[in-house]
């Protein structure tokens, strides 16, 4: 880290400034990572005094990866999307597997909801607005919910609590971008991969898609996009494409559709 900066975080500590804007200032000054090829940006925050913590990746396929600089008690959380940094944050220190007093976090979990000051399943980046609720309750609320989304248990909001349904929302999806590898098929049948073709352009696409086994069934359009169902007879998959702007926007397996058929 800078010296400059080291010498103004001193400062600020000498005079008991808040917490916060210290925090602020500490992501503002990495910021130069932004746009770096996620290898490039990874050397820099070593060479910072940075360490990696955690890494989770969302169903639209950002990236979200934790750092903690032992030196500074700091946590920042790096978000990338196609192999580039977009931005970093300051996170909290239990984003980082460390309690607010900066001291080792100790994992517990008593009738399905995390001891206070324990380590959180999920992450800042899981809440839609990339913070923690300040409410304890709602945010052991929401702790709850994810853990049940996550390992895929029964929705149970028996308090009737916002925070845990937006937390299960929040599991449900982690656990989906945890399996993106997965194409929801058992038994003995290889099946086709898919996932890595979002994003991928069009022509490409279908090209690749072709090489996989599938083959176009059927075709039709809905304003400015173009939905394609591709079919692969060996594995029985059924493909829903959605192409906007030229590229592949999602592709999903819809596994029925009346010209999915050998």
């Amino acid at each position: 880290m800078h010296r400059s900066f080291v010498s103004f975080a001193a400062m600020l500590a000498s005079v008991s400034m808040a917490a916060s804007p210290l925090a602020a200032m500490k992501a503002s000054q990495l910021t130069d990572i932004n746009g770096l090829h996620g290898r490039d940006a990874e050397s820099s925050l070593q060479s910072r005094g940075f360490a990696h913590v955690s890494t989770n990746k969302n169903s639209m396929g950002y990236v979200y990866s934790y750092w903690w600089n032992d030196r500074d008690k700091d946590c920042v959380q790096v978000e990338v999307y196609d192999g580039r940094v977009q931005t970093i944050n300051d996170a909290s220190a239990q984003d980082c597997g460390h309690k607010k007093d900066n001291t080792a976090a100790v994992v517990g979990v008593v009738a399905g909801a995390a001891i206070l000051g324990a380590l959180l399943a999920h992450k800042s980046n899981h809440h839609d607005n990339n913070r923690h609720l300040t409410d304890r309750e709602a945010e052991n609320q929401y702790e709850r919910g994810y853990t049940d989304g996550l390992h895929n248990a029964p929705y149970h909001n028996y308090d009737r609590h916002d925070a845990y349904s937006s937390g299960y929302t929040a599991g449900v999806d982690q656990r989906r971008a945890n399996l993106s590898h997965h194409q929801q098929y058992g038994g003995y049948v290889r099946t086709a991969q898919f996932n890595d073709l979002r994003g991928a352009r069009a022509a490409g696409g279908m090209d690749e898609l072709g090489r996989r086994g599938f083959r176009q069934v059927d075709n039709f359009t809905s304003g400015n996009t173009r939905y394609s169902i591709q079919y692969r007879p060996q594995s029985r998959q059924c493909l829903q494409v959605t192409i906007a702007d030229g590229r592949f926007y999602d592709l999903r397996d819809i596994s029925r559709h009346p010209r999915c058929r050998s």
